[in-house]
């Protein structure tokens, strides 16, 4: 495989891990599937880190990583937050405005680059909201309950904060709307 495809086949293994992770978590609710469905989860939590690593390094940024990347991210964490839901392991409410939050800032995005060209970088916020979302799955699943709800809540306000400061930083597009 060329060194310019290993990114995106990164993200399509991430994608393809999304229904394995579900399907482990499906089959039973047991530790032993807990830890499973963890280890899973982390396998393509740190492929997220790795193409955009790796993209970036090989100057090889393409299109479609540019599209699936983030794209697999919120898959993969609407994803676990909805198991963890069914499991009673994760309050609705807190995965339903991370979920919000989520398709308000995808939907911004695209507004963004329709009407300029102009790409929403994740800032700072956004990172520590996606690093807390993550490892707060992960100890949820692992069944260190109490760091992982920590981890949720402090995912949950750079969630609600990090979607304001985006929104905050693009207000200009919506200075008709209300007039």
């Amino acid at each position: 495989m060329k060194k310019e495809n290993i990114p995106n086949a990164l993200t399509l293994l991430r994608i393809a891990l999304i229904p394995i992770f579900i399907l482990v978590l499906s089959l039973g609710h047991s530790i032993r599937m807990h830890v499973f469905a963890a280890v899973i989860f982390a396998v393509a939590s740190i492929t997220d880190y790795l193409d955009g690593y790796l993209a970036r390094k090989w100057n090889v940024v393409t299109n479609f990583g540019k599209f699936a990347d983030p794209m697999a991210d919120k898959l993969l964490v609407m994803s676990a937050f909805i198991m963890l839901i069914e499991m009673n392991m994760a309050p609705a409410w807190v995965v339903a405005v991370i979920i919000c939050r989520e398709l308000a800032v995808t939907g911004l995005r695209l507004l963004l680059v329709e009407t300029g060209g102009t790409v929403l970088a994740a800032a700072m916020p956004g990172k520590i909201k996606t690093f807390t979302q993550m490892f707060s799955i992960i100890f949820l699943l692992l069944h260190w309950t109490w760091l992982g709800q920590i981890l949720l809540y402090i995912a949950l306000i750079f969630t609600i904060y990090s979607g304001y400061d985006y929104f905050k930083g693009s207000a200009y597009l919506f200075k008709d709307t209300f007039r």
